[in-house]
């Protein structure tokens, strides 16, 4: 569960970046330099993946949290496996 206070800071950070994708269709249809459009596409992924690791933080600080604390085995193991996959998906590897 989102704690109030990461609510409200992911969903500033995410109109911010609605802001900023709207921006980027502006900028498409204006036709303006590539270069120009991709570093804005490069500002807004950055900017969603600092919202994916608050987020992603908030979970592990709460719900992994308590599942590890709480003495229901099969809750511990299935909030394991959620988080790995949850990383799997989430972590960028790099090579």
């Amino acid at each position: 569960m989102l704690t109030p206070k990461v609510q409200k800071d992911s969903l500033i950070r995410l109109k911010r970046i609605e802001g900023q994708i709207k921006g980027i269709q502006r900028m498409v249809e204006e036709k303006k330099y590539c270069v120009d459009i991709l570093l804005q596409i490069s500002a807004v992924y950055g900017a969603l993946r600092k919202v994916g690791h608050i987020i992603l933080k908030n979970h592990v600080e709460t719900c992994v949290a308590e599942a590890i604390d709480s003495s229901d085995e099969k809750e511990k193991n299935k909030k394991i496996e959620e988080l790995m996959e949850v990383f799997d998906r989430f972590v960028e590897y790099k090579r």
